[in-house]
């Protein structure tokens, strides 16, 4: 968020951890950034690891969609979304990529 507020492009928060997300919205996240579902996912979060998921759910999109809507804290944060072009804000440097 320094980064856009120090080129002074205004920008919204969604705070989908406490909002939640819903699947088409999830999907279409998903498409602006290139990824599938388990791109985005903290695979280290303990949130995550405590859903115990088997190697088989893992390669399952459908699954890891439902998890990371009803666990929104796993997913990779921030993501920015800059028209159609998007970015997981890790390292912050990812951000130029689509200004």
């Amino acid at each position: 968020m320094k980064i856009l507020e120090n080129k002074n492009i205004d920008f919204n928060i969604i705070e989908y951890v406490k909002t939640g997300l819903n699947r088409n919205t999830l999907i279409n996240i998903l498409s602006v950034l290139n990824k599938k579902p388990i791109d985005i996912i903290r695979k280290k979060d303990k949130n995550f690891t405590q859903l115990n998921l088997k190697e088989e759910q893992l390669k399952n999109d459908e699954i890891l969609l439902d998890s990371l809507i009803d666990n929104p804290k796993i997913m990779q944060r921030p993501i920015i979304i800059n028209k159609d072009k998007g970015v997981i804000g890790r390292p912050p440097e990812n951000v130029y990529k689509i200004l």
